[in-house]
């Protein structure tokens, strides 16, 4: 089985209260089964035969989880109780037991599986070189239409017209889910996408795209033909110069960028804008990004996705007025629908100093 390889972190979350407070969903839902040490409690159950995937609640358990990884980030130890999650789901796929739900999604993806371009077959490179760039626009970053005009805008400070890309699941949402063959199929297809494209620098606006292509395709033994970099970091490399300074900001640490790759270009980046951040809620370690890792939460779950995104808005100090920032527009629109807040995703915010 897929957990058999997590079996340090099964062996020690089980008794381990520490990073129960960093349980996002366990917070609304004010339930033990959702926190990391019940979660490996039940999987060594799995193991020893006291528990199977035919039990549903604990199979709806393992889909409800967060996936922030901010329990891995920080443990002392770092056992990684969310590559665990992961592999329990792999799990419950092959055999046979995912919920229903959960099926008609992964099949919903599948189907979308194609890409096209649009645009330019080559433009100027940032960094004074001609090269082939190419801006991939996935779906939810597309639907959000001040995010999508914000990064067109910084795509003609920095004199660039990139190939614009768009289309359905690369295999991220797909891994996630436990369909581990599927996204594979994704990844390789994306590839030679990108190969067929002539692709050599490709600009990702969402976190979790870019953590697929950056951690998940290669895990998977998938090579790309091209070098992927962050809106983020293409801003910072494109050193665009801003007339007017961010101003005061409530920054949301994103999952997959402080969590996942443990990148520091959000900090960088609002260093450049001349942005003041301040601090927000009790601690700077919880997640306030409404289940973004387990990226497709609100196709399951939207009632969790409400609760966190008003978990967020009950800290906020002044909710009308606040700005809050962050770097994916899945979290936005969380926030903005659920919690009322007023929130502008990075590409926004570097715009909007130009």
């Amino acid at each position: 089985m897929h957990i058999d390889k997590f079996e340090e972190a099964i062996m020690n979350c089980r008794f381990c209260f520490m990073c129960r407070h960093l349980s996002a969903i366990g917070n609304v839902r004010f339930t033990e089964v959702d926190t990391p040490r019940i979660r490996a409690a039940m999987l060594y159950g799995l193991r020893t035969g006291t528990n199977s995937f035919d039990d549903e609640d604990f199979v709806d358990a393992l889909y409800r989880q967060d996936l922030s990884a901010c329990c891995v980030r920080h443990c002392v130890n770092h056992y990684d109780e969310n590559g665990l999650a992961l592999a329990a789901r792999a799990d419950v796929v092959e055999a046979g037991k995912a919920p229903e739900a959960v099926k008609r999604l992964a099949a919903k993806l599948v189907r979308s599986i194609g890409w096209k371009a649009e645009g330019p077959s080559s433009a100027k490179a940032t960094e004074g070189k001609a090269g082939d760039v190419a801006w991939f626009l996935d779906g939810t970053t597309a639907a959000d239409k001040a995010a999508v005009a914000a990064a067109k805008k910084l795509f003609a400070a920095a004199k660039a017209s990139p190939k614009i890309i768009t289309g359905g699941c690369i295999g991220k949402a797909l891994k996630v889910l436990g369909f581990r063959r599927a996204a594979l199929t994704a990844m390789d297809e994306f590839a030679a996408f990108l190969e067929k494209e002539g692709v050599k620098t490709l600009v990702v606006s969402n976190p979790a795209a870019v953590n697929a292509l950056k951690q998940d395709y290669p895990e998977f033994g998938v090579k790309l033909p091209c070098e992927v970099k962050s809106m983020a970091g293409f801003i910072l490399q494109a050193k665009l110069k801003f007339s007017k300074p961010a101003g005061e900001v409530y920054a949301l640490a994103d999952d997959f960028i402080r969590n996942y790759q443990g990148c520091a270009c959000m900090d960088k980046l609002l260093a450049a804008l001349k942005a003041t951040c301040k601090p927000f809620g009790t601690n700077d370690e919880e997640t306030y990004c409404c289940g973004e890792g387990a990226v497709v939460l609100d196709k399951l779950h939207p009632e969790l996705v409400k609760a966190l995104a008003e978990y967020v808005a009950a800290r906020a100090d002044d909710p009308k007025k606040d700005r809050f920032v962050v770097a994916s527009a899945y979290v936005k629109k969380a926030l903005a629908k659920y919690g009322r807040l007023n929130v502008v995703t990075l590409e926004e915010l570097a715009a909007s100093c130009l």
